[in-house]
């Protein structure tokens, strides 16, 4: 079981009952008929009875461990708090917190809204709704710049210590362990907080959210990490092959208002540090695994962890949630899982009358302790077609069966072995995605496709597939590419539109209080499907070199049969009846991979060669999610690759 954290506030917390209406005041049982302000509870949540207009807008810098860039002094971070007015007069409020490398460039949310100030360098705009939500409901906002981002001081580090040692500064400052230094230069100390924060926020923000609870600091309580890395190294990389080269100074370029010879010297570090000639994992990706690393584990996790992510996100992809999903649960912490169909976006933007609700419960739970009945529901929240979700126990459903598909002297897809010394070739030759999935019936020099026959009914993939191929190249090494894609019309999420799998609307709904400065409006933002013959389900690359170790690669002996065994990224989704399922194997994919293809000549043993699926059979409680339940089923008449 993971360590939690023993601390107390000064003052316990008192409930009265009144009506059904619960009071809770920072005082205790003695004074609860005092005048300090208190936090309205009915029907379990917070209510809004605190003014967003009248609450307190200041700004901290709190002093970190590190001098990144090099200046001979320890680097501060730029903390912009709202809280409520009463936190003045007694009121203890937990805090909410979004740390970002964001609010001046890209800005945050669907309509990249940016932070802005008055004439004192006060905050008056708050990106997105949390502030407008929550504080009207006795929390504190807090919106952080990341380290040599904005306004805080030092260099950005893409997923390096100094990313996450920002962070951790400002929840040791908040709980009694840090300096922070007010406006004019005194040191300023956090009364106002009830020792208890969370940290909240999408990709990048959501990845710092993840680093910091890594490193168990005490104070973290809960964590929403949206779309976020949990390993950078997967970010950029997988299993060797390469999705992008020169990426971590480039980011860092991005996210750094400085000018840019103040940080040169940190981003030709990380450029040397990523090591793009291998692909290769080291010492510098160990520092910025958040899993199993340098500066943060899994293992560490004090915090309850509340997980969203999407099964086609391409950009931070769902590696990255179902790897920290497993840690997290190896761990015993309390947590709870979305998993929805689209790209890279938000909760709120996908599924916002649902989301905001429940983050509202789940922040009461662990932020105010209010017993409202948030983890007595099922685990997981798994959405199984456009706008259709379900409830599980737990991710991947605890129904599921591995069953092994296995590719066909005559280009079928199967239960039962190809005949012993059955193979096939391809050239590892560049090509997009779409080509390679295009005709599976046609011969293509570069890549080998092998088709199901027509499905009997529906089939629930739930999990991560798992490609295991018996090779012999003609060189050292080859990129490898399996594919496990669905051929049949129908409508689905159109996750590789330009926003996921989402249109936008002028039409806007609020969600808070709003003032002049910041409201709390965003735009609509309705699913956008499309129907189409094909969709690539499950996607898995690797370099054949660094099929036994990320570190130190071994090439294959040219002409020797090698077992090259990799998980594919997770998925959850539905076959339907009557489609029909294909492997794919290829090379270099271009639409993914930045590597020069080898040109090697890739022969597969046919005999020795499958994907496992993690196939859900039966009922999935909310729909007839059956698949096949006989071998026979999965066997049908010889399609030519």
């Amino acid at each position: 079981m993971p360590r939690r954290s023993l601390r107390r506030t000064p003052q316990t917390i008192a409930i009265a009952v009144l009506s059904g209406t619960a009071l809770i005041g920072a005082g205790g049982v003695a004074d609860a008929q005092a005048a300090a302000p208190k936090i309205v509870v009915k029907g379990g949540v917070t209510q809004p009875v605190f003014s967003y207009k009248d609450a307190i807008r200041e700004y901290v810098y709190v002093e970190s461990s590190l001098d990144s860039d090099g200046d001979g002094k320890r680097d501060r971070v730029r903390v912009d708090i709202v809280r409520p007015k009463e936190t003045q007069k007694g009121l203890k409020s937990p805090v909410i917190i979004d740390n970002s490398p964001y609010f001046d460039n890209l800005g945050r949310g669907n309509e990249a809204e940016k932070k802005t100030y008055d004439a004192a360098g006060n905050p008056l705009k708050f990106p997105l709704f949390y502030d407008n939500y929550f504080v009207p409901r006795g929390y504190a906002y807090l919106a952080i710049d990341m380290l040599g981002t904005t306004k805080s001081d030092g260099c950005p580090g893409t997923g390096q210590v100094q990313d996450i040692a920002g962070g951790k500064a400002v929840i040791d400052w908040l709980n009694g362990r840090g300096t922070a230094y007010g406006a004019d230069g005194t040191k300023v100390k956090a009364g106002w907080h009830n020792g208890r924060s969370g940290m909240i926020g999408k990709s990048y923000d959501g990845t710092l959210a993840n680093g910091v609870a890594a490193t168990g600091v005490k104070g973290l309580s809960t964590i929403v990490p949206i779309s976020a890395i949990s390993s950078w190294y997967e970010y950029i990389r997988s299993n060797g092959a390469k999705f992008a080269d020169n990426y971590h100074d480039y980011l860092a370029k991005v996210v750094d208002s400085d000018p840019d010879e103040k940080c040169a010297a940190v981003r030709q570090a990380l450029h040397v540090g990523e090591d793009d000639a291998t692909g290769n994992y080291n010492k510098f990706f160990a520092n910025s695994n958040y899993r199993h690393g340098t500066y943060g584990d899994v293992r560490n996790v004090r915090a309850s962890v509340f997980v969203l992510h999407t099964v086609n996100d391409l950009n931070v992809q769902p590696v990255h949630f179902s790897r920290w999903w497993d840690g997290l649960k190896k761990q015993g912490v309390k947590r709870k899982i979305w998993v929805g169909q689209y790209g890279h976006t938000d909760p709120f933007d996908f599924r916002r009358e649902t989301w905001v609700p429940v983050l509202h419960r789940w922040f009461d739970s662990e932020l105010f302790k209010i017993n409202n009945g948030i983890h007595r529901t099922p685990k997981a929240d798994v959405e199984v077609a456009p706008g259709q979700w379900i409830k599980e126990p737990d991710w991947p459903a605890a129904r599921s069966r591995k069953v092994a598909l296995r590719p066909g002297a005559g280009g079928s897809l199967g239960l039962k072995a190809a005949a012993k010394g059955s193979t096939a070739s391809f050239t590892d030759t560049e090509a997009s995605e779409a080509d390679l999935v295009s005709d599976p019936t046609t011969a293509k020099p570069y890549r080998l496709a092998y088709v199901s026959q027509p499905l009997p009914g529906n089939a629930r993939l739930s999990g991560t597939p798992v490609a295991d191929l018996k090779v012999k190249l003609d060189k050292p090494t080859s990129n490898l590419t399996a594919m496990l894609v669905d051929y049949g019309t129908d409508a689905r999420v159109d996750y590789l539109g330009a926003r996921g799998g989402l249109d936008e609307l002028p039409a806007e709904d609020c969600w808070g209080e709003s003032i002049p400065a910041d409201d709390a409006c965003y735009k609509k933002t309705p699913i956008r499907t499309v129907t189409s013959p094909v969709n690539v389900v499950a996607r898995g690359w690797i370099d054949a070199q660094n099929r036994l170790s990320l570190t130190n690669p071994t090439p294959l002996t040219p002409g020797k049969f090698h077992r090259v065994k990799w998980q594919t990224l997770p998925q959850d989704y539905v076959f339907k009846k009557g489609h029909r399922l294909a492997l794919v194997i290829a090379g270099t994919d271009t639409d993914y991979l930045a590597e020069t293809a080898t040109g090697s000549q890739v022969t597969v043993d046919l005999a020795g060669s499958s994907i496992t699926v993690p196939v859900v059979f039966g009922g999935s409680g909310a729909s007839a999610l059956v698949a096949p339940q006989t071998k026979s089923a999965w066997r049908g008449p010889a399609m030519c690759s």
